[in-house]
């Protein structure tokens, strides 16, 4: 059994993929609020990456 270190994480480093996620999951609700056609399946997909990201999350969690 393996123990893990704690080390200080930076502010940047904590808060970088959920601010990249936000932004994803925003530019998809505005595009596909806003236009028509292709940007309705790009905001599906730029709001499906939150999905996805928690879903790997959780499956890399529980193997730990």
């Amino acid at each position: 059994m393996t123990r893990r270190s704690h080390r200080a994480l930076s502010l940047g480093a904590i808060f970088a993929v959920p601010v990249v996620l936000f932004v994803l999951s925003l530019v998809g609700l505005v595009g596909a609020l806003l236009g028509d056609g292709a940007w309705d399946g790009i905001g599906s997909t730029l709001l499906a990456t939150t999905v996805a990201a928690v879903a790997w999350a959780r499956l890399f969690r529980s193997r730990s």
